[in-house]
């Protein structure tokens, strides 16, 4: 069976001081396996510094991703913004790849009043740019488009997979809980079971044995996502969703964006082990 790593989005909480290469040490002291390092303000970290965060992260055993910066948009009106958007997400697939991230996860796009398919053609276009400079420069990392939480954000399940169909270099990046927020629903065994059956069907066995999942307690409304909660504070059912996990036999990294990050990564962890 594919080996599950659990791990944090961003530097653990009990980490001092808050460093990148500090979070990965107390990664490695919490037993957990990964960490996901947030360049969600910005890629503000240098070529050096990335180059010893991976050699920190190689030395723990630890396994890395990267969050690109919130501010894209590609499905933006202005063709500033959309080249602004993709020159972060190149930025961050460069020093997330100097990091040694395999991944590197990023919220799409907005509709702005697009239909579906308008928006998915643009962002469609615009991210294939993207790929083919990665693709010049051997850059090997995975980039990952995110399912969203709130309808006013491009990222449904269809959407990310047909994406991920269609353009080489892409895969998934899970949201159970931003799905959960955004259909109301989505919240039990057979519903965890149903997407990932969905996955395989769509992008092969090989998207399980390495997935890439974002979890947390979520608070939602009629809007979808409101915030993040921690697990025990929410409705979420981490239960049902580990027990799918496992009994599909998938593969890769759970990471954690609850509040409190570690105690709920190994709350997860602690819930599929005990299996």
């Amino acid at each position: 069976m594919a080996e599950l790593l659990f791990g944090t989005a961003g530097v653990p909480r009990s980490a001092w001081p808050k460093t990148t290469i500090d979070g990965i040490r107390r990664i490695a002291e919490l037993r957990l396996g990964a960490m996901e390092i947030e360049f969600v303000q910005g890629v503000k970290m240098g070529e050096a510094g990335a180059r010893l965060v991976a050699q920190t992260a190689l030395k723990e055993g630890i396994k890395l991703s990267a969050h690109a910066p919130y501010y894209l948009n590609l499905n933006a009106r202005e063709p500033e913004k959309i080249r602004a958007s993709q020159d972060r997400l190149l930025q961050t697939a460069r020093i997330g790849g100097l990091c040694g991230a395999e991944s590197i996860v990023f919220h799409p796009a907005f509709y702005l009043g697009d239909p579906s398919q308008k928006a998915y053609q643009n962002v469609k276009q615009h991210l294939a740019e993207v790929l083919d400079q990665l693709k010049r420069e051997h850059n090997p990392v995975c980039i990952r488009p995110e399912i969203m939480g709130k309808p006013s954000a491009f990222g449904t399940i269809d959407e990310v997979l047909k994406l991920c169909t269609e353009l080489e270099g892409l895969a998934p990046c899970i949201d159970f809980a931003h799905w959960h927020a955004r259909d109301g629903k989505s919240n039990s065994y057979p519903e965890f079971t149903a997407i990932l059956r969905q996955v395989e069907e769509r992008l092969g066995r090989a998207a399980l044995d390495n997935i890439h999942v974002h979890v947390s307690g979520i608070r939602y409304g009629w809007k979808g996502e409101i915030s993040h909660l921690d697990l025990k504070d929410s409705d979420f059912q981490y239960p049902e969703l580990v027990k799918a996990l496992r009994d599909y036999q998938v593969g890769g990294v759970i990471i954690c964006e609850s509040p409190n990050l570690e105690r709920d990564a190994l709350l997860l962890k602690e819930a599929y082990m005990s299996l």
